[in-house]
């Protein structure tokens, strides 16, 4: 049986006593799940929501990471502080962070690179821009995010990356790429990696689709043969929309 990787990312959402309400709920509601679980509360709530994911089988996430470990780097906070209040995965690259703060490639691969120095897993994040897509280079852009923000990094700590493909066009909009059309883009991001590390590594890659995925459009999506997963942001806070991905098997 297929394993997914199904993570929820609440981007700037909740106070602290809802967080820790919500990741109550989540733990309960995926305490007998089958797939892999993450949730990527904001800063604030992290260390509230590690004392209620303490001991269960949901990975606590962050939803980006400063560029150096310490320093003079106002407003940022570090992989270390992150590892101290319990994080144990980070989103980096995700298409808010690039087009919104204007992170760079070269940029998210530092960020990447400090991560898996320190142990974390990482969901590198890519995807096309609507007039990238309708000019014929979605997978273009694709291959060259995954290029650069995975420069350097070593065949060994692949395994502690997954990709999530964002249509960048389709996040908050109500819009989802179709099942094919998201299938055909993972099945070009997985020929991306095996040019770059070999058949074996990308075959075992996690490539998550991050684009509007809720319960209606869910398994149409991870029944895919490329799709492995879930990055959901929308979806993700409320546990009526979020089990229901969760819990899906094959």
């Amino acid at each position: 049986m297929k394993k997914f990787y199904i993570a929820a990312n609440w981007k700037m959402n909740m106070n602290r006593a809802e967080a820790k309400q919500l990741a109550t709920e989540m733990k309960a509601g995926l305490k007998d799940g089958k797939n892999k679980y993450m949730i990527a509360p904001s800063f604030t709530l992290l260390q509230d929501v590690a004392s209620v994911l303490k001991g269960s089988n949901i990975l606590l996430g962050a939803q980006n990471m400063g560029l150096e470990e310490k320093g003079a780097h106002t407003g940022e906070v570090s992989v270390l502080q992150l590892l101290d209040v319990g994080v144990q995965a980070v989103i980096l690259g995700h298409s808010e962070r690039r087009h919104i703060y204007k992170e760079t490639d070269d940029l998210i691969n530092k960020k990447v690179k400090l991560a898996l120095k320190h142990g974390l897993e990482v969901i590198l994040c890519v995807g096309e821009l609507l007039e990238e897509r309708e000019a014929g280079h979605a997978e273009a852009v694709c291959e060259r995010q995954i290029k650069k923000g995975l420069a350097e990094v070593s065949a060994k700590d692949l395994d502690k990356v997954t990709i999530a493909y964002e249509p960048v066009w389709a996040i908050g909009t109500g819009k989802n790429a179709s099942p094919e059309d998201a299938d055909a883009i993972h099945s070009s991001i997985r020929k991306t990696l095996a040019a770059l590390y070999g058949e074996k590594a990308a075959k075992n890659m996690i490539i998550q689709y991050g684009g509007s995925m809720k319960p209606e459009n869910a398994a149409g999506l991870l029944k895919k043969h490329n799709i492995d997963g879930g990055l959901i942001g929308g979806a993700g806070l409320k546990t009526e929309t979020f089990l229901p991905i969760a819990l899906f098997s094959e």
